[in-house]
């Protein structure tokens, strides 16, 4: 079995090494990775300038350039093969309800998704980072379940692992994402010139965080799997729209 590794945080970040070495005995694994944090970058790709892929000590990849842009790069012009599954994070901080739009651990899996191969988010729900063991635990069984029982399509999962001790996780459920009050203002700063600049302010509190949701099981000691879909399509509202064209 082939896979390979992404995320959003950088090819020196914990959670990849972590995660590299808990599924190195089961499978293949190629790290590509971006040179730096690019957390918040979404699905972007870089087409303004050319990328390079270097090779660290440890014999992972790293590109100059977005989540997105790592997968894509690995997939269509970097690997002999196609991987059998594209795995990205271990990402520092949860991945839910609202963040998977703006998410780059997302983004990557999404690409992996998009290119045809099943593909996993995997992401620790705290800031702490206390517990990547647990993350790499969970991402080792579904890769082991994957191998005994493949999935018949591309699939994309966004997987939120409670930051706690293995033994403490209460099982896995499959969820819908939630979704968050809005954001908090963003914070305006001067700089030593009295300019004026701005921080981009925290996510807000979940507001639809009810049983089936993603915030619920991880707040309930589960691990959230949620099946996501690139279709943006609003189909109730095409009648809609349509009938405001037709006026």
């Amino acid at each position: 079995m082939r896979i390979l590794l992404s995320n959003d945080d950088g090819y020196f970040a914990p959670g990849i090494e972590i995660l590299a070495r808990a599924l190195s005995d089961l499978a293949d694994v190629t790290v590509v990775a971006p040179e730096r944090d690019r957390s918040g970058a979404s699905n972007s790709l870089t087409l303004d300038r050319p990328l390079s892929l270097k090779r660290a000590h440890n014999g992972f990849y790293f590109v100059n350039g977005t989540p997105t842009d790592c997968v894509h790069l690995a997939v269509t012009g970097m690997l002999d093969e196609l991987p059998d599954m594209v795995i990205s994070g271990i990402n520092h901080g949860a991945n839910m309800g609202d963040d998977t739009i703006y998410s780059g651990t997302v983004a990557a899996a999404t690409e992996g998704y998009l290119l045809g191969v099943p593909s996993f988010a995997i992401s620790l729900t705290s800031h702490k980072g206390a517990h990547y063991e647990t993350g790499a635990a969970v991402a080792r069984g579904l890769v082991q379940r994957f191998q005994r029982q493949a999935i018949r399509e591309p699939v994309l999962l966004n997987v939120n692992v409670p930051d706690i001790p293995l033994s403490e996780v209460k099982g896995m459920r499959v969820t819908r994402l939630g979704k968050r009050h809005k954001a908090e203002p963003v914070i305006k700063i001067l700089s030593p010139r009295n300019e004026p600049m701005y921080w981009v302010g925290p996510a807000g509190e979940a507001q639809d965080a009810g049983e089936g949701t993603d915030f619920h099981a991880v707040a309930n000691g589960y691990v959230s799997i949620t099946p996501l879909q690139i279709d943006l399509t609003h189909g109730a509202h095409i009648p809609l729209v349509q009938s405001w064209l037709d006026t």
